[in-house]
């Protein structure tokens, strides 16, 4: 990104500027107006992919808010940040969604938050905060966290009418019969095929990032753990690592093993539990009860290990809480060995059943243009020909020090995206045995220090479902002044609604839990 960087510097003169960053992560300066042909420039140029785009309220300081767009390329570990002003006296800036439908969501977020006008949007709708919600920014540094609402008034979402004879909708939810949370489905149908579907989210938006202001870093680990509660562990490693950053602090190497071993112990225990819950979805209820008892072996594991069943509590600002000696450790190595050998019956079983590969193969179909446009992350994106994982391409903990295969395939059905979890969780065995074989002596964690105030980390951790992100500004007193984040399913609910077409109805239970977002992840 440096060679970037510099042919940036050439073309765009004295209007791009560069500001103090990490070695793994490059901050570039530009008006906000010239945004959109720097990003033009990094994509056709350079390969570059747009991560994510959000913003920051810096009125009180410097009299402007900023939009911050983080840029990666294929084989380079460094990211680019793009930081573009916007004055407070004019909020807005230009949209880049008609051309990159990636950042539809995150702009309009931008837009909900802030108040600041997303220009040329091609849908500026509301989208974090619901139509009949007040005009209010609660993102803005003005807006108390104690501020009381008045009563919510006016027209709530409406949806594109069904149009046409013997066409009908189908609205699914917001409440589900399962015990999950919020999230409407709205189906057009003709028949059984289905003709298209709506998509609203945001029910049970939780206000995660205002929450984060003012709140001492330590404490922002266990929020972090409730972003979504199958990641606690990947969400609270990423950020962690962004305050290690920030605080310039080394994080032992036995810590960073133990964090790759728990965050591959999580990878497999949601990949089990979904393959189960994919096979229940087409009628094999017997798959689904023996992968639900191997999943069992797997969370006792993970209380031995850490005192917790989901892994929360565990990791920390410098390390992990607590150390492995005798037992725990000993109990990793038994309890992988009897898990493998379920997991091979598990596999057999399910490949076993032509009624399953019926179901499966070429349903709920992601095409890899699509999936590539949408900036689909994680399973849904390496089953749709999307070769990108944090772990290979921005390596953190003790990846570095490990070799495994990603799996990625074409086809983009939900076989193949049964098929990358597979795949997955044999790589995850082979990766705990060679990190456990390896684990050093040594510290668990280095004692936490202060953040100098105003310094601005970014952190990347490849989750169970994909890419999960923070940022963050140190505030004063180690306290934190502001903290994004991003789930990967804010990425990859738009892909369930191109999966969906021309399928059936009673499809359509399997291609979303072959996807199986994060409701939570979305409502940060």
């Amino acid at each position: 990104m440096r060679s970037v960087v510099e042919e940036l510097k050439q073309e765009y003169g004295e209007r791009l500027r560069a500001e103090p960053g990490y070695p793994d992560q490059l901050v570039v300066s530009v008006a906000i107006d010239d945004v959109p042909a720097v990003a033009a420039t990094l994509r056709e140029w350079h390969g570059a992919r747009l991560v994510t785009v959000f913003a920051e309220d810096r009125v009180a300081p410097e009299g402007a808010f900023y939009n911050y767009y983080v840029f990666e390329r294929a084989g380079d570990p460094c990211y680019l940040v793009v930081r573009g002003r916007i004055p407070a006296e004019d909020p807005r800036f230009p949209s880049l969604a008609s051309t990159l439908p990636a950042v539809n969501w995150e702009e309009r977020e931008i837009q909900d938050w802030f108040g600041i006008e997303a220009e040329g949007h091609p849908n500026p709708r509301r989208v974090a905060l619901h139509d009949h919600w007040p005009d209010v920014h609660p993102l803005r540094k003005d807006f108390s966290l104690n501020t009381v609402l008045p009563p919510f008034e006016g027209e709530r979402h409406v949806y594109r009418p069904t149009l046409g004879e013997g066409v009908f909708q189908i609205p699914v939810g917001p409440v589900h019969a399962g015990i999950i949370e919020p999230g409407h489905f709205n189906f057009a149908v003709a028949g059984e095929p289905i003709l298209y579907l709506q998509l609203r989210m945001f029910y049970k938006h939780k206000g995660i990032e205002k929450l984060f202001e003012g709140m001492p870093a330590a404490r922002g680990v266990y929020l972090a753990e409730s972003v979504s509660g199958d990641s606690a562990f990947s969400h609270g490693t990423g950020f962690c690592q962004a305050v290690e950053k920030a605080s310039g602090l080394e994080v032992p190497f036995r810590a960073q093993v133990m964090r790759t071993i728990l965050l591959e112990l999580e990878r497999i225990y949601n990949h089990v539990a979904d393959i189960g819950a994919i096979a229940m979805d087409v009628g094999f209820v017997i798959a689904n009860a023996h992968a639900a008892r191997v999943r069992e072996m797997l969370l006792a594991l993970n209380e031995e290990l850490t005192g917790s069943r989901l892994l929360r509590g565990m990791v920390c600002i410098g390390g992990v809480r607590r150390d492995w000696a005798g037992g725990p450790g000993k109990a990793l190595g038994q309890t992988l060995e009897t898990v493998e050998r379920e997991f091979r019956d598990l596999v057999q079983l399910i490949q076993s059943s032509d009624s399953t590969r019926d179901r499966l193969e070429r349903t709920g179909i992601l095409r890899p243009e699509k999936a590539a446009a949408l900036g689909i992350v994680g399973v849904g994106g390496r089953a749709s020909g999307v070769d990108r994982d944090v772990r290979r391409d921005h390596p953190y903990a003790a990846y570095g020090n490990l070799t495994w295969r990603i799996p990625v395939y074409s086809e983009g059905d939900v076989q193949r995206r049964m098929q990358v979890r597979i795949d997955e969780v044999r790589e995850s065995f082979g990766m705990i045995r060679d990190a456990a074989a390896n684990l050093p002596a040594g510290e668990h964690r280095t004692p936490a220090r202060p953040m100098e105030p105003g310094r601005c980390a970014l952190s990347a951790v490849e989750g169970w479902r994909g890419e999960i992100l923070y940022w963050l500004r140190a505030g004063a007193a180690g306290r934190l002044e502001r903290c994004k984040v991003k789930d990967p399913s804010l990425n990859n609910w738009p892909a369930l609604v191109e999966a969906v077409e021309g399928n059936i109805i009673a499809d359509f239970p399997a291609i979303n839990k072959s996807f199986n977002l994060s409701y939570s992840g979305t409502d940060r």
